[in-house]
């Protein structure tokens, strides 16, 4: 891992970003801040602090809402992503670096591509989608850090609203983001970055409800797109040069 005051302070404004834009929102931490992680920590630590700081951010966001947890939908979301979680720490700790950059760089635009086409998958339905979209989110989030878009594909076809998607999205961020965590253990990186991730959640949380009472919903997903666009292709890049 690189050293020194500029890389932490690097990491501590990237973890910054990513919480403004999760607490703007209700979703995009992982994909604005995964790629960027994974580009200074590279991609072990960098999807493992994601992992951890997406945790807390839902813990956090679930605080006032977890009364609206609907916990027979999510069961076989939560039951698929247990099965999938150590397949994605497998296969994740056996590819060079460049391969899973490169993997985890064409993951995040595709699927952020889909997202802005509005695409939909009509097999997401009922307890098969649930569990295809909970099994996909599970392998993804461990092996890449980015568990979330197939359970907003869910969501959509399932017709939850906005208000129903939040508190049962973030319940499933906590729980397999524990699940990628203690599949693979902590991040090995200093202290010094610890403190700093807990500040930049803290300062994030803070500027992203500012944001959201002037930002506009339809700007703010806009935004959150194309800066995990923006990741994803460089992240992708960096892969493809390394090979």
């Amino acid at each position: 891992m690189a050293s020194g005051w500029a890389v932490e302070l690097l990491l501590g404004c990237i973890v910054t970003a990513g919480a403004s834009v999760q607490f703007l929102t209700g979703m995009g931490f992982a994909l604005v801040a995964v790629p960027a992680l994974v580009l200074v920590l590279g991609p072990g630590d960098g999807v493992g602090l994601a992992n951890c700081a997406s945790g807390a951010i839902c813990l956090a966001g679930l605080a006032g809402g977890w009364r609206q947890v609907r916990l027979g939908a999510m069961l076989p979301l939560i039951c698929a992503a247990a099965c999938t979680v150590p397949a994605g720490t497998w296969v994740a700790s056996r590819l060079p670096a460049p391969v899973l950059l490169s993997c985890m760089g064409g993951l995040v635009t595709v699927l952020v591509l889909f997202l802005i086409s509005g695409g939909r998958v009509e097999a997401l339905r009922g307890v098969p989608g649930a569990l295809t979209a909970g099994a996909a989110g599970g392998f993804m989030n461990s092996s890449a850090g980015v568990g979330g878009p197939p359970i907003s594909m869910y969501a959509v076809n399932a017709g939850w609203t906005v208000r129903e998607f939040v508190p049962n999205a973030q319940f499933y961020g906590i729980t397999v983001n524990a699940f990628s965590i203690t599949a693979k253990g902590l991040p090995q990186v200093g202290g010094v970055l610890w403190e700093l991730s807990a500040v930049g959640l803290a300062v994030g949380g803070v500027i992203g409800k500012i944001l959201a009472a002037r930002v506009p919903e339809s700007g703010a997903r806009r935004l959150v797109l194309l800066l995990a666009l923006t990741g994803g292709v460089t992240t992708l890049a960096k892969g493809l040069w390394g090979l």
